[in-house]
């Protein structure tokens, strides 16, 4: 999908269908009709003495020019709502319904009107780049849909060949927003192909080469670990949970240095169980296939590091992905196991379906090596932190109050919304072993924080924080620009952290 700017007004924009927002004041919305009725003989006053059109958020009015003075197919007007309560957010939300309802009408173009500015500033305190972004993500973000196994073309999404935003003002701020509205939508669509793909197509062999592409083709460094070289390092999680499988293991490692001449190097870490059986501790059939999404974290480390990359951020990021399968067989590792790992701390292993930890715990480790700024990993850890905050907010755990508080500001702002858990020195004793330095598993109370204390084992005296994305990652139906399945979170979240650090926020 290409994504562009363009200098234009409304009776000049050639497109099949027009967006164009209005807030529901009366004066704002009689400003709206009185700017677009002399092309569209009065539709739009005539909608609104009949209550069909208020203009309420995310109400959709579509028109047909009646004059030949419009070169557009189609013009949509969406609501934001009263102005007085306007937010970014707001304006996501209606873009992307509005973007949704011309791709149903078989749009292949799809043309947005830079809201009026001065409406806007003294209630968004965000520069014109940002809005301009947030309009062309939520747009584009709506319109995905993973359909490249339908034979039936008429299941096949209908494909929307165009998004672009246009303003009489030729300004640069606006283009720099669709730049870079652009690479993180295409690094979010490459997350959620990762995640949604099956098993069968995404496996660790697949998934290191898609990172080995993406590194190749956008400049970043990538090295794979296969299952000798990862047997001589020490990593026994990652090799216990992958032994139950007839697929290798492979440790994933990106570099991206984009500021050589700084000592600070942030080091993420991301989940890669490409399918999660549960192992010997079997998951229920039911809904055991939503486990090929079990590698969002990864899907989400690689795809954050390719967006880092390409928008050529002053900053040097790690990213690290322990990819295996969990599968039950006789050679499978088994409950009451004790497994060594890379740091050389031991588990005991109380339940195989607690694994995606395991494998953290020696990519963790790893991550040490390289005296890190500080580590962030991402994974769809627990059920249990579904349980306590849904599908809307990610669980968020950490050793450093700072850089919670610089991911909470990044994931305010992008509406990847994160939400402190506690990891309280009294959480430690639930998993207490008899046998080994730490079990796996802490019993049924706090399962999302046991499993934060469990990490945080590994991680040394380093920052750290792990964001447990088991709600938002995979989604159970779709919302206004995010999808049923696989949502691709922690991209831009990440990506907006990073653009602070490069701007020295």
């Amino acid at each position: 999908m290409k994504v562009s700017f363009s200098k234009a007004t409304i009776n000049t924009i050639k497109a099949d269908s027009v967006i164009v927002f209005t807030f529901s004041d009366e004066e704002l919305l009689n400003s709206t009709a009185d700017k677009l009725d002399k092309f569209l003989g009065g539709q739009i006053r005539s909608a609104v003495s009949l209550g069909d059109f208020k203009g309420k958020e995310k109400e959709i009015l579509v028109l047909y020019p009646l004059d030949s003075g419009l070169k557009a197919r189609r013009i949509l007007i969406v609501g934001l709502g009263e102005r007085e309560k306007i937010t970014l957010e707001k304006i996501r939300r209606s873009c992307a319904v509005a973007s949704k309802r011309a791709q149903s009408l078989k749009s292949e173009t799809i043309a947005i009107e830079f809201p009026n500015y001065s409406l806007l500033k003294d209630k968004i305190d965000e520069p014109l780049s940002y809005i301009s972004q947030s309009i062309i993500e939520s747009s584009v973000l709506a319109l995905y849909k993973f359909d490249k196994y339908f034979t039936d073309e008429e299941k096949k999404n209908k494909k929307v060949r165009e998004v672009i935003l246009f303003s009489p003002d030729d300004s640069r701020e606006i283009r720099e927003g669709v730049r870079v509205a652009d690479i993180v939508c295409d690094a979010v669509y490459f997350a959620r192909d990762l995640a949604n793909a099956p098993a069968n197509e995404i496996y660790p062999e697949t998934l290191a080469e898609k990172a080995v592409k993406s590194g190749r083709k956008y400049g970043y460094k990538v090295k794979v670990l296969g299952k000798e070289q990862i047997q001589k390092l020490g990593m026994g999680g990652l090799l216990a949970v992958n032994s139950g499988s007839a697929r290798p293991p492979r440790f994933i490692i990106m570099e991206y240095n984009g500021n050589p001449r700084s000592n600070e190097r942030y080091v993420l870490v991301g989940k890669g169980i490409t399918f999660d059986s549960g192992g010997i501790s079997l998951k229920p059939a039911q809904g055991m296939g939503e486990m090929k999404m079990d590698m969002s974290g990864a899907a989400a480390v690689i795809a954050t590091i390719q967006a880092v990359a390409r928008l050529k951020l002053p900053v040097n990021v790690v990213g690290l992905v322990p990819a295996t399968e969990n599968l039950p067989s006789g050679s499978a590792y088994k409950p009451g196991d004790i497994l060594r790992t890379y740091i050389g701390k031991t588990i005991e292993v109380d339940n195989t379906d607690a694994e995606g930890r395991i494998i953290l715990a020696d990519a963790l480790g790893y991550a040490q090596r390289y005296k890190p700024t500080a580590i962030i990993d991402l994974a769809t850890l627990t059920g249990a932190c579904v349980v306590a905050l849904g599908y809307f907010a990610t669980g968020m755990f950490g050793n450093n109050e700072q850089l919670m508080e610089e991911i909470k500001k990044a994931g305010e702002k992008t509406y990847e919304r994160v939400w402190q858990l506690p990891t309280w020195d009294e959480y430690d004793q639930l998993i207490k072993s008899d046998v080994a330095d730490v079990k796996n598993t802490g019993g049924r109370w706090a399962g999302a924080i046991t499993a934060a204390k469990f990490l945080e084992k590994f991680v040394g005296n380093y920052p750290w924080v792990h964001l447990d994305i088991a709600g938002t990652a995979m989604l159970d139906k779709e919302y206004d620009y995010q999808p049923k399945g696989g949502s691709g979170v922690g991209v831009r979240l990440l990506v907006e952290f990073f653009r602070n650090k490069a701007k020295g926020k």
